[in-house]
């Protein structure tokens, strides 16, 4: 197995598992974890994403493109609760 990478650290749990997903959807393999305990239904803490080494630089291209706003939706844009029903 190879070395895995910490690329990212939030205090925001929410915002760990969403760009988990996203490096996730990338093709990226992630590991979470929380620093400071708790159950997974309600961790306490930070939050570390770990990645393998040689998928780093992908995954921080990815990170910077989320903190960007690259994966932001536009406002003129459909949305579930803005589709139009049949």
């Amino acid at each position: 197995m190879s070395d895995l990478v910490q690329i990212y650290a939030t205090g925001d749990q929410m915002i760990a598992e969403l760009t988990r997903a996203r490096l996730e959807d990338e093709g990226i393999d992630v590991l979470v974890k929380n620093s400071m305990g708790g159950s997974s239904a309600y961790p306490v803490g930070p939050s570390y994403l770990f990645v393998p080494s040689e998928q780093e630089e992908s995954a921080r291209r990815v990170i910077a493109a989320i903190e960007s706003g690259a994966y932001a939706l536009d406002e003129d844009e459909d949305t579930p609760d803005d589709a139009a029903t049949p």
